[in-house]
Parts: C-alpha cells; sequence; structure tokens
C-alpha cells in the first residue's frame, strides 16, 4: 500500500476537519472495500479518518421505524429483532463472517458498490440516510455506480427504515465473492409497491416502475408473470449476458415476494 496519514479524531467535527484540511482524504470504517482496493493500488489516500470511535453504531426503533447507526456491522443488523426480517435477512448474506463483523452498512452506502445489498433494502423501503448536514431521501441518494449525491466532507451519521406492511428480499449471488448478480427487495409501502434492483444495473441500483406497478394491483408472485423486463440499460459481464440478468430480475422478484 501507499503512504498514508491516520487520523482517530474524536468527534464528527473533528472527522470533518480531517476531512477536509486537504489531500485526498477518506472515511475508514469498516474497511472492507477500501483496504482491498488500497492494497491492489486501486486506491491510494493521502490520509484515513477512522470513525469507528464516535458512537454512530446501534439500533433503535421508534414510532414503527428503525434508525441503524452508520457504523453498525452487518452482523448486528442480521441478529437484530428490531429490523424488518427482510432487512436482517439481506444483512446475513453478505459476504462471510469476518465480511458481516467488519463492514458497516454506512460503508456500503457511501461506497455505492453496483453490487452491493444494502442499496437496494434502503431504495426498496424509501429510507431516509442521515449525514452531519441533512436527511437524504433514497430516491435521491445514489447517483450512479460508486456515486452518491454526499457532498465534500458530508459524512453518513444514520440510516432510517420506515414502517412497511411487507417486505422481502432475495439474491442470486456469485458464489465466490457473494456479491448480486441480481438482488431485488421489495416493499409494500402506505404509498404503494416498491421493487429496488441491484447487481443488474449499468447504473447500479434502480427502480423497476413494471414490477411496482404489478404488485400494486395484487400482491402476489404470480402477478409479476406478465411483467416485460427489458435487458436494456443491464450489465453484461462473465458471470451473465444483460439478457440472463433481466431472466433473473423477475425470478429473484417473485422469491422476494413469495418470501414477505
Amino acid at each position: 500500500m501507499y503512504p498514508t496519514n491516520y487520523h482517530k479524531p474524536a468527534d464528527i467535527d473533528a472527522a470533518v476537519a480531517a476531512m477536509n484540511a486537504g489531500g485526498d482524504a477518506m472515511l475508514l470504517a469498516g474497511g472492507q472495500t477500501l483496504l482491498a482496493t488500497m492494497k491492489q493500488h486501486l486506491a491510494a489516500p493521502s490520509d484515513l479518518v477512522d470513525v469507528r470511535g464516535l458512537g454512530l453504531s446501534g439500533i433503535n426503533s421508534s414510532g414503527g421505524g428503525v434508525t441503524i447507526g452508520a457504523t453498525t456491522v452487518h452482523a448486528d443488523v442480521a441478529a437484530s429483532g428490531d429490523v424488518p426480517a427482510a432487512v436482517a435477512k439481506l444483512a446475513s448474506g453478505i459476504g462471510d463472517p469476518m465480511v458481516r463483523n467488519m463492514g458497516t452498512i454506512g460503508g456500503s452506502l457511501a461506497n455505492n458498490d453496483p453490487a452491493a445489498d444494502y442499496p437496494a433494502a434502503v431504495l426498496g423501503m424509501g429510507a431516509t440516510i442521515v449525514t452531519n448536514n441533512r436527511e437524504i431521501a433514497a430516491d435521491e441518494f445514489f447517483q450512479g455506480l460508486f456515486t452518491t449525491t454526499l457532498d465534500e466532507g458530508e459524512i453518513i451519521t444514520a440510516v432510517k427504515l420506515p414502517a412497511v406492511e411487507r417486505a422481502g428480499y432475495a439474491k442470486f449471488k456469485q458464489p465466490a465473492s457473494r456479491f448480486c448478480l441480481v438482488g431485488v427487495f421489495v416493499a409494500k409501502t402506505s404509498d404503494g409497491a416498491r421493487v429496488a434492483v441491484t447487481g443488474a444495473g449499468e447504473d447500479g441500483v434502480f427502480r423497476h416502475a413494471g414490477l411496482e406497478a404489478a404488485l400494486d394491483g395484487h400482491w402476489v408472485p404470480d402477478a409479476l408473470d406478465g411483467v416485460d423486463i427489458s435487458a436494456d440499460g443491464l450489465m453484461s459481464d462473465i458471470h451473465g449476458d444483460a439478457e440472463y440478468r433481466a431472466n433473473l430480475i423477475k425470478v429473484m422478484a417473485k422469491r422476494a415476494v413469495a418470501s414477505s
């Protein structure tokens, strides 16, 4: 790895100051993506700002919704009885035990990997991302591959999951990495059905209007049979082409509904 300066700030203000002090600083939470890319010389931050000691972990439920601190690790989300069962199931399927005990929900969302699981849950439920400056609706947060609406020096502090009537998640994973080839999160909300797809889109996680319209009419797997899933805008790689992923979207959506 390249040389880097390590910072252990005492609070959010100090973390922001370290991020804005110049150079190319990056936040360190679980490090499950960042440290690997640094070892591969794909990232060379001038400074690492460790946010693990800022009290940003924990899960709290109130008013039917759930707030998850940004540095809460996947294993804690998976084991929680307060988060929706679909979200706990999603967290339990991320990576391997080491990844689940080190990786954080805030880090996953900030990185916005196109095959990550959490973006599907957050977008599918219509969650809110809380930062040190503002609250951002999930529909506005994800801006494309590895891109979010976060400003320079802005730090995710928590995620607010609203109460939903039903929710489910299903993914077809690449067996070595356990990343999604296709993952689909469905939620029945007071404003109608929401369906978010991860692992398939060239621009990252996205909502599927056709699947949402079908589920608004009837919340059963068979309601999705007649939905056309276009391969346009879907990824093709060594694991599967766009047409293959298009088929998997419907299959995973039906399984997600069945599990909700």
